[in-house]
């Protein structure tokens, strides 16, 4: 590969390292309003990371090469690498004393808005941490937009890919020029965190809490201030306004613009919105039904509990206002698959996501057609377009790719001792990005924190392949990729 690559990819990375160490000083400046120590944790974390990424952009900087594939592939990969370890720094060097496995996993963890969590005592950690990693979960939500909407359709792994599925094309654009694009992008994404947070200490919230969870809830990542996530604030309006961001950012960043932006009632009708909203309203009303029967509770408030669970796992933000494993096998089984389902592509959510889901199931049914019809022409189709056979086969490539490494994961966290349940359960949380699992160790009364730090590892490579569309990372591990 040209040496010119790697050093532009390398520059590329050192100057958002740069970003990341002047974002440092908003905890250290709220460690200093509440007069906690570890304000000069973050200052010594922006200093050090600060200076290594002047020197490393300084002695790096050249021309712009041309941007291709193997460029993107690469930015893509080092970037997200760079952000999971300067986000460890602080907590490595915090007062909460963690290893650099607990550091690192719950860095990648905030940064691709996954929401597992390896710090228990959340009630009484200190303030610049809590901050940190609602602003790492925050500023990840950011970079997986972009992501999903200007760099994944062209490395044709995920995101919108080519055939004009969420307005991205140059024949739709929801503007005229990229910059116009992100500008709307920015204040949409800044604009919904705001009315959250508003929203949050309108109903009960203390100020804190309200940005903090705000952020959480925008980015879809579920990091709270507290052990009890949602269920601290006995609210059930907290938890219908919380069901309403959450499945809000879990549709596309991109309809959601030219909806927002431009009042443009048709961008509502991509076939993917449908479809999350559908079997999110179906689950919902299911598991509230169930838990009514199951365990006595008020309809009002099993549906309050049930629209807020099925969403937060749907959108892969995971909080939790109770512990829903409680409620019988019903709803854990439910859990267990919606952990896989995800929300729409082009929005901060993770799994495999409802356009797959779409292109899948047509591209069965075309070929059950073919089977009576051999003769006959048959497309698989998205909504009122046809799908072409590259995008189809990604998208295998794709199921059957996340389907390998869940297993291969599972077997791998089994032999390091721990039981089926839970090795799936954590597995797929993570490869799916949504945060909590199921079972008394990972579940939504639990956390990471009694995991063993090999196991973290590879968890949080689990998070990183999860977020980056599996496909972006295994790429680069081929031979092939390396040669010029």
């Amino acid at each position: 590969m040209n040496a010119t690559i790697y050093r532009s990819a390398i520059n590329i990375a050192a100057t958002c390292g740069m970003y990341l160490a002047a974002a440092m000083l908003v905890p250290a400046f709220v460690d200093v309003y509440y007069g906690h120590k570890d304000w000069q944790v973050f200052l010594l974390s922006s200093a050090l990371v600060g200076g290594l990424s002047m020197i490393t952009a300084a002695a790096t900087r050249a021309g712009p090469p041309p941007f291709n594939k193997k460029m993107g592939f690469l930015l893509v990969n080092l970037l997200w690498l760079v952000f999971s370890l300067v986000g460890a720094v602080p907590f490595m060097m915090s007062s909460l004393d963690m290893d650099f496995a607990k550091a690192l996993f719950e860095s990648v963890s905030a940064i691709t808005t996954t929401g597992s969590t390896v710090i228990s005592g959340l009630d009484n950690a200190p303030p610049g941490i809590l901050l940190w990693r609602s602003l790492l979960h925050w500023l990840g939500g950011i970079g997986i937009v972009a992501l999903g909407l200007f760099v994944m359709p062209y490395l044709r792994v995920g995101g919108m890919s080519f055939f004009k599925m969420e307005s991205s094309d140059t024949n739709d654009k929801p503007f005229a020029r990229i910059a116009s694009f992100t500008r709307a992008f920015v204040l949409v994404y800044v604009g919904i965190t705001v009315v959250c947070a508003i929203t949050y200490a309108a109903l009960g919230m203390s100020r804190f809490d309200a940005v903090n969870h705000a952020m959480a809830t925008v980015a879809t990542g579920g990091f709270s201030t507290h052990d009890a996530s949602f269920g601290y604030f006995n609210s059930l309006s907290l938890l219908w306004a919380g069901t309403f961001f959450m499945t809000l950012c879990s549709l596309p960043f991109s309809i959601l613009i030219v909806f927002l932006v431009r009042g443009r009632l048709d961008a509502l009708r991509d076939p993917q919105i449908g479809v999350f909203l559908s079997y999110l309203v179906l689950f919902s009303i299911a598991m509230a039904i169930y838990h009514r029967m199951q365990n006595g509770v008020p309809f009002h408030e099993a549906l309050a509990h049930a629209f807020f669970t099925v969403s937060t796992i749907l959108s892969t933000t995971g909080f939790a206002s109770e512990d829903y494993t409680l409620w019988g096998p019903f709803v854990v089984a439910m859990a267990f698959f919606m952990t896989f389902m995800g929300g729409c592509s082009g929005s901060t959510a993770g799994g495999m996501k409802a356009y797959r889901f779409i292109i899948i199931f047509n591209s069965i049914r075309t070929g059950l057609y073919k089977l009576i019809y051999p003769n006959g022409i048959h497309t698989v189709r998205y909504g009122r377009m046809t799908v072409d056979p590259d995008v189809q086969r990604t998208v295998f490539l794709f199921f059957a790719t996340y389907l390998m490494l869940w297993v291969f994961g599972s077997v791998a966290m089994a032999a390091m001792g721990y039981d089926l349940l839970t090795s799936a359960s954590a597995v797929i949380t993570a490869l799916s990005n949504v945060g909590p699992g199921v079972g008394p160790i990972v579940g939504p009364a639990g956390n990471f924190s009694t995991i063993s730090d090999p196991a973290l590892y590879l968890l949080s490579l689990m998070m990183l392949l999860g977020r980056l569309e599996v496909l972006t990372v295994l790429v680069i591990l081929t031979p092939l990729f390396w040669k010029s």
